[in-house]
């Protein structure tokens, strides 16, 4: 996401043919359609790390992320959209993802500096309303990176300061997990190196993602492929869909950002690509002024759900199954949305969580 128009500087072009039209030949054999979602999901599951983590700070009490989820990036900064606090973002957000943490001079470490123009008069008064969000059965989480993030993950080194870094901000803030958020390359092999290693010190983790569409297209793409790597504790990938132009979809055909055939036939991709339906969510702005390009009104958005949980709303695509089990769908960003009168929060949201 970017700090002015938030969202990738991801290709113009469109990305034909990098799946195959049959994208479920090169994995299992497909659950028989409409087939329920297991009853437990990727993602935290109400566990509880010792009450003192290290370094002395409080761990936080961590909700079971949702079946249906609705996340949304909370700006650290102020780029013209509404100046919020934690406290004020709107309950129908399930997962916050605090915008952003940023690169070192260390490779791959990552730190994390409160922005004064966002209003708080100390770290201590941000880290109650972290808690208090908490309470209330939020998960907040770090998100690393964005348009103009520069973190690198290339070698071992890189990848062990990366998950150190990333642990002692959860521990120091007592976030609830971290975001990839990289939108200038990623390393496959060692990103899901670091992302265990965080894992293994927090084992509730939510660990999100928000690949640009083009890194998606192909599960040998380095984003596909980390989150195929950590899929047994990912929560969700929110691909962003946007600022985009034309992409092929899981039928070999390509389809214009700005539609319910995008949302869907690029969901698609991922569905039949190896991620379980409670790991996928569409990521969109939450108002036209949020993004270059891709806004899409929420019925547009809520149609795209209903499409690929149910088998209605769909436009000329259409699914070769349902997944009921889908995550729910992202905004960059929340603030966006209470400058467009909270018209994300109150209409995707409500769909979001009255999902099958």
């Amino acid at each position: 996401m970017r700090r002015l128009f938030a969202g990738p500087a991801a290709a113009v072009l469109a990305w034909a043919g990098v799946l195959a039209a049959d994208p479920a030949a090169a994995q299992t054999p497909p659950a028989p359609q409409s087939a329920p979602a297991p009853p437990s999901v990727p993602g935290p599951q109400s566990v509880h790390r010792p009450a003192n983590a290290p370094g002395g700070a409080t761990a936080p009490t961590t909700a079971a992320v949702p079946r249906h989820a609705l996340t949304g990036y909370w700006q650290n900064f102020d780029n013209g959209a509404t100046v919020q606090k934690l406290k004020d973002v709107d309950d129908a957000y399930d997962i916050i993802a605090v915008s952003f943490a940023e690169a070192t001079g260390q490779p791959g470490a990552v730190t994390f500096r409160l922005d004064p123009a966002v209003g708080y008069g100390s770290a201590d008064d941000f880290k109650a309303d972290i808690k208090a969000k908490q309470a209330a059965g939020k998960s907040v989480i770090l998100s690393v990176g964005g348009e103009r993030g520069a973190v690198s993950v290339t070698d071992d080194t890189s990848a062990g300061n990366f998950a150190t870094s990333v642990n002692q901000l959860m521990d120091e803030y007592g976030f609830n997990g971290v975001d990839i958020d990289l939108e200038n390359g990623l390393n496959a092999t060692y990103m899901v190196k670091a992302l265990k290693a965080v894992h293994t010190a927090h084992p509730d983790a939510v660990v999100t993602m928000a690949p640009q569409t083009v890194d998606m297209q192909s599960p040998q793409n380095e984003y596909f492929k980390t989150a195929l790597g950590i899929k047994d504790f990912m929560t969700a990938v929110n691909m962003q869909y946007y600022n985009s132009g034309s992409m092929n979809g899981c039928d070999g055909k390509v389809y214009a950002q700005g539609s319910v055939d995008f949302l869907t036939s690029l969901a698609c991709i991922q569905l039949e690509g190896g991620l379980d339906p409670s790991q996928v969510g569409i990521g969109v702005p939450a108002a036209p002024r949020a993004a270059g390009s891709g806004y899409v009104a929420p019925s547009v958005v809520n149609a795209a759900l209903d499409c690929l949980t149910r088998g209605s709303g769909c436009g000329s695509f259409k699914p070769p199954r349902t997944y009921p089990g889908l995550r729910g769908a992202m905004a960059w960003s929340t603030n966006w949305d209470a400058a467009n009168g909270g018209e994300f929060a109150g209409q995707v949201g409500a769909h979001v969580h009255g999902l099958p």
